[in-house]
């Protein structure tokens, strides 16, 4: 269903990165952004399932500026691998390939975000930074509560595991206390990670109840 593109950000920087269209006319267009193991099987596959729902759907691969085409499964040793991307992180950079897939799209109508992990906390720093978007989902970002004293300027909604071991849910009260505007779940027992079926952490209670939420929520949105 998709095919690997190129983008260019706005400082002549080249990176790749996985579009998905629907099979009819596209209602809107969707940004997808990554965990820290790059636009892999699994962000692939997020992408497949937002054309299916009728989106144009677009990860940039944010990782290019460190390790073009860096994908990675689940494993520890892998974990550990997709830890270094992290260490110190170039929000700025990670921003400004975001805003490239962002124009990318824009012709197509009404765009969104969603990001998972540390695609959620840039989700995030997106809708309060960035321009051309209309919605914003953010599953289970670390970095959100950092954030939090920046206002979103799209409708926001945010996604979290009760037992996340990375997110305690102290950060998650300091974000609903500092945003009330922004739309916060929180699902029982549930992990970090909990939406990527390719995990040992997958929640199909939670993730089930959670792609239908997200989806209301784009519906309602991007039109």
């Amino acid at each position: 269903m998709g095919q690997q593109i190129k983008l260019t950000a706005s400082d002549g920087f080249q990176l790749g990165g996985y579009r998905a269209d629907p099979a009819g006319a596209p209602k809107a267009a969707v940004v997808v952004i990554q965990e820290i193991f790059g636009v892999n099987h699994h962000i692939r596959a997020v992408c497949d399932r937002l054309a299916g729902e009728g989106y144009v759907a677009i990860a940039p691969a944010i990782f290019d500026r460190t390790q073009p085409d860096f994908e990675c499964g689940y494993s520890p040793d892998e974990v550990a691998t997709a830890r270094k991307f992290i260490a110190s992180p170039d929000w700025a950079a990670m921003l400004r390939d975001t805003q490239a897939a962002i124009d990318a799209v824009k012709h197509i109508g009404p765009v969104g975000i969603i990001g998972f992990c540390l695609g959620g906390s840039i989700a995030y720093a997106a809708a309060t930074k960035l321009q051309g978007l209309k919605a914003a989902i953010g599953y289970y970002g670390g970095a959100i509560v950092r954030f939090a004293d920046d206002r979103p300027q799209v409708p926001t909604q945010l996604h979290f595991g009760e037992k996340d071991a990375g997110i305690p849910l102290a950060d998650v009260e300091t974000i609903r206390a500092k945003r009330p505007e922004v739309g916060i779940h929180v699902y029982p027992g549930a992990q970090h990670g909990f939406h990527c079926d390719e995990r040992a952490s997958y929640d199909k209670a939670s993730a089930d109840i959670a792609w239908p939420r997200s989806m209301a929520f784009f519906a309602e949105h991007l039109r």
